[in-house]
């Protein structure tokens, strides 16, 4: 796609809470972003929910809100289907001036985790599954999306039902026909266990790209459903007595003739697998805040609601928190099944594949696999509730091993604005703030 055929483009960077911040742009400065005409405050990748500044943030009141430069991620440009106008987006990540990785910004921090695979010689292949829930939000209270073939409103969930594929079929259409047009592999769409749910598969690939396509496929799926008369949303729990959204994220590691370094062979895996899965459990507890990023996250994360609550392991429980998925040896992968719909991706990857190869490096050993129910069993849990984890998150080591000071400050003083704020909104509406921003 050459930006110069256009009269106008986008550049947008991902924030904290995975929204997109940035600029339109004239086309003539296609041939000027890689050397960084496009500026920006630093604080703009670190603002709330609501897009507000954060009260005594250093980035605005010791730095003198400076601005930091934008500069392409090198995935773009790519079309935004769910526009009328032809307009490109070019994916940006920011810097400081001196050229040094801004470290507010979510993408450098995956960057920074996937450089200590590479500092070995390896190489990080991953893939998504990312559940949405369709809805009407067209009323004072948010309520289940209506048939289009009769206008009544769906009132079972449908599991893997077929049927209801074809009711939605335009949608899926445009969504599939969109991902091509981004570059995104879509693989299968199944409903899942929630009224009007779905889940899409993403492709296996380079976990940076993983990471860059499930960000701009959020987005895809958001702008394609208010196209279709409906709206799609992310939030961890849209309904109370539903299933929520979740990201599971699946990853290999390669190594540089292209062996899988978890493949033994067998089903139970390599010392490698075993000393990354002991890694993402001792991790998991302070790692909630990312993988529950707001107050609707937390009414996800209860035992029973099909969402795992503990550290814990296991070959091909859907109960864990950590799966090691059947199939193959030669595709042995670890499945993390603790995110919620709501989050970051860039976020979610850095935390996983922080802790994993921070087991490697110091050649941890998990305990045995679960067996049975863990939603039944004793074990760590994630945190249970949005202060809690966020002062975890705050002072843990295993945090501090994974993420640069000043990302975990700003997440820190920006989950806890979003606190105060969210506290003088009733519960019940919640969603009005997370619908389209999650």
């Amino acid at each position: 796609m050459d930006l110069h055929d256009h009269t106008t483009f986008r550049v947008a960077a991902s924030d904290l809470n995975g929204q997109m911040r940035g600029k339109r742009v004239p086309g003539s400065y296609a041939a000027k972003l890689d050397a960084g005409a496009v500026r920006m405050p630093l604080s703009a990748l670190n603002v709330d929910i609501h897009g507000a500044d954060i009260a005594d943030s250093p980035l605005v009141f010791e730095s003198g809100d400076a601005d930091g430069v934008l500069r392409p991620t090198g995935r773009g440009p790519v079309p935004m289907p769910w526009l009328d106008g032809a307009q490109p987006l070019v994916p940006m990540t920011m810097y400081t001036d001196d050229g040094a990785p801004f470290d507010g910004d979510p993408r450098h921090a995956l960057e920074s985790v996937l450089a200590r695979y590479a500092a070995r010689g390896w190489r990080v292949v991953a893939a998504t599954e990312l559940e949405f829930t369709l809805v009407d939000d067209s009323g004072d209270r948010l309520a289940h999306p209506r048939d289009p073939r009769h206008g009544r409103r769906l009132e079972a969930p449908e599991i893997l039902s077929c049927t209801q594929l074809d009711t939605f079929d335009a949608f899926l259409d445009a969504l599939y026909e969109g991902c091509a047009a981004m570059g995104i592999a879509a693989q299968t769409a199944i409903c899942e266990s929630g009224v009007g749910q779905f889940e899409i598969t993403l492709h296996h690939q380079d976990a940076l790209r993983a990471a860059d396509d499930t960000w701009l496929f959020k987005a895809l799926i958001k702008g394609l459903a208010r196209r279709h008369g409906l709206a799609a949303t992310f939030m961890a729990k849209p309904f109370a007595e539903d299933a929520g959204n979740g990201l599971h994220l699946h990853f290999s590691v390669l190594d540089a003739d292209g062996g899988n370094v978890f493949d033994n062979g067998g089903a139970e895996g390599t010392p490698v697998l075993h000393a990354a899965v002991a890694g993402c459990l001792a991790a998991m507890p302070a790692s909630t805040l990312v993988f529950a990023p707001h107050a609707n996250s937390y009414t996800r994360l209860v035992p029973g609601a099909h969402a795992p609550t503990g550290a814990c392991w296991a070959h091909d429980n859907r109960t864990v928190a950590v799966r090691i998925p059947g199939g193959a040896p030669v595709a042995r992968r670890i499945e993390h099944r603790a995110a919620g719909g709501d989050t970051n991706p860039y976020l979610v990857f850095s935390a996983i594949l922080g802790a994993a190869i921070t087991g490697v490096e110091r050649e941890l050993t998990p305990p045995p696999p679960l067996t049975g129910n863990a939603y039944a069993q004793e074990m760590p849990r994630l945190a249970a509730d949005w202060a809690t984890a966020t002062e975890r998150f705050e002072t843990d080591e295993a945090i501090a091993d994974i993420f640069a000071p000043g990302m975990i400050r700003n997440l820190v003083m920006t989950k806890r604005q979003e606190m105060r704020v969210m506290a003088r909104i009733p519960a019940d509406e919640h969603w009005k703030t997370y619908l389209d921003t999650v």
